[in-house]
């Protein structure tokens, strides 16, 4: 990889008069913030923003390893001095990263911020050599994942019967269960069960409830579970991860273990939602908007068709079965409790672009998974019986990618 035209920027944007201080204050998670905070503003979904944020926390990671070696690498384990500056290294491989998989609009942005952090860290080899080890440890990331099934075209069949007309809108990230996954074996490792058989009491239960609390004009929905469910309908990674560097902050851990958390965070959202998208695109289950309109023909007594039925908005384009916000949520959690050996937390809040004037409250990470899944329920989107299967998918994915992935190093080596 030529680094001399990142390296001409770096030092353009050092001609800035800023203050210098001797260290960056939280290097990953600002990173993590920052980026984030982009893949929102570049409206990119969760499968492909969530891969770009593995991308960029394993290079941070293996970058922060290599400077101070504890853990097993991603892929990447330099032989350098521990006098190169991790965080420089860190920052410098979170920014490559970036700067491949974004618009060439964002490049600007981008540099100005690793400019801006790069000044706070005195000149001389330290700095230098940690531009070089981000920019090495970067490249091979994004190398490793180039030819990964993400770009690979849309070819989504759609079921039909010769003449009859169905809906035509593209359907969201339909080669997803194609791309090779960063942790798992493979994309249906986790595949679920199918869903509950239609003539079964489950179904007819769940059916009749989604029915009463997740309708738009919903009279059995509390002002609660309103809120709540409009909080959900958000989709980034602004309402999982500031939950992560909340309670990661609170432990105040050293940059590598601070990097290696948030790999292993990153890492198990991304590979949730290829599972979850292989599943999903496996059963092609019904939506709760087609299965009430259509309820008179699914051959259960205990369902009735409601015609003008509607969710609390619009339905994601991508069959049901199981529910993806509950698996992100329980991977994340999964992770962060074997991580940071706990459940409980002092009280943390969050805010949703989707419900700008609700703040939502937690202190333990079960009731955080709880209420990701009741308000989809609220919502009108996911069935009771997918949220628990959901759940329970994601929190095994988060366990296996602790248990498999940057393994401390006497562990790495049994």
């Amino acid at each position: 990889m030529n680094r001399a035209p990142l390296r001409r920027s770096i030092l353009a944007g050092l001609m800035l008069s800023l203050p210098v201080t001797s260290a960056f204050a939280d290097v990953i998670s600002d990173w993590n913030e920052r980026a984030v905070t982009l893949l929102l503003a570049q409206k990119l979904g969760p499968p492909a923003a969530e891969r770009v944020l593995a991308m960029m926390h394993l290079a941070m990671f293996d970058a922060t390893n290599s400077v101070e070696p504890r853990y097993a690498p991603f892929l990447t384990k330099l032989h350098i001095s521990r006098e190169v500056s991790k965080e420089v290294a860190a920052g410098v491989a979170a920014a490559t990263v970036l700067l491949a998989s974004s618009p060439e609009a964002n490049a600007p942005e981008l540099k100005q911020a690793l400019s801006n952090d790069l000044q706070r860290v005195p000149d001389g080899p330290a700095k230098e050599e940690g531009i070089r080890v981000g920019e090495t440890v970067a490249a091979k990331i994004l190398t490793n994942r180039k030819d990964d099934g993400s770009a690979a075209p849309d070819g989504h069949r759609p079921i039909t019967t010769p003449g009859v007309y169905v809906p035509t809108p593209r359907l969201v990230v339909a080669q997803w269960p194609g791309v090779r996954p960063f942790a798992m074996n493979k994309a249906d490792q986790f595949r679920p069960e199918p869903p509950v058989a239609l003539s079964s009491s489950e179904w007819a239960h769940d059916f009749n409830e989604i029915s009463k609390v997740g309708r738009f004009d919903s009279k059995s929905r509390t002002a609660d579970q309103t809120e709540a469910a409009k909080f959900w309908i958000s989709i980034g990674g602004d309402v999982f991860y500031p939950l992560a560097r909340a309670l990661i902050a609170a432990k105040k851990l050293d940059q590598t273990d601070n990097s290696r958390i948030f790999a292993l965070i990153a890492v198990a959202r991304a590979d949730s939602l290829i599972a979850v998208f292989d599943a999903k695109y496996h059963y092609n289950f019904w939506r709760p908007i087609t299965a009430i309109r259509n309820g008179d023909r699914d051959d259960n007594a205990e369902t009735e068709r409601d015609p003008l039925w509607r969710p609390i908005a619009d339905t994601p384009m991508h069959p049901e079965y199981p529910c993806a916000h509950c698996v992100q949520a329980s991977a994340m959690c999964a992770v962060l409790e074997a991580a940071l050996g706990t459940t409980t937390f002092s009280e943390i809040s969050m805010t949703s672009t989707t419900a700008p004037e609700a703040e939502r409250r937690w202190t333990d990470l079960k009731s955080f998974i709880n209420e990701v899944s009741e308000a989809r329920v609220w919502a009108g989107f996911h069935y009771r019986f997918s949220t628990r299967v959901g759940r329970e998918m994601g929190y095994e994915i988060g366990k296996y990618v602790v248990k498999n992935l940057l393994r401390p190093v006497e562990s790495a080596s049994k």
